[in-house]
């Protein structure tokens, strides 16, 4: 089972909300189908701090993903797809320019999270993410 946590203190939001869909976007990915994901959401300047760190970039971000890397004493490392950060400030405002709910983008933000933790990057590919999460988005009802 996934574990959401809520590491922020700015905006209130319920995990308990999202830990279905959770399940169900996972259940859905065939390459996530049967596994688990820790997502975590936290403030803008904890995710300024993981961005710089991570990619090397000054700013916010909306998600970040990191696949889970097993090591040599990871015995369960076959069923963790990773983990998956997710600025409620910025889905605030991300909801607000693009006239979503709140609870909507935060959706979008975990399938988008998932895919990338299956290895989709949509930096690199010929929009075979963009689809592929259009795609889902329609049969998750986001």
């Amino acid at each position: 089972m996934s574990e959401i946590v809520n590491n922020q203190r700015k905006i209130q939001v319920e995990i308990e909300d999202f830990q279905m869909f959770v399940e169900k976007t996972i259940e859905t990915v065939p390459e996530a189908k049967g596994k688990s994901a820790t997502i975590a959401f936290v403030s803008d300047r904890k995710m300024c701090e993981l961005n710089k760190t991570f990619r090397g970039k000054r700013a916010t971000t909306d998600v970040l993903s990191f696949p889970f890397e097993a090591d040599e004493f990871e015995a369960d490392g076959e069923n963790n797809l990773g983990d998956i950060i997710i600025s409620l400030e910025q889905a605030e405002r991300q909801a607000k320019e693009n006239n979503l709910a709140f609870e909507l983008e935060i959706k979008q933000l975990i399938l988008h999270g998932v895919l990338h933790l299956c290895g989709y990057d949509h930096e690199t590919d010929a929009g075979e993410m963009n689809e592929i999460e259009l795609r889902l988005r329609e049969e998750l009802g986001i």
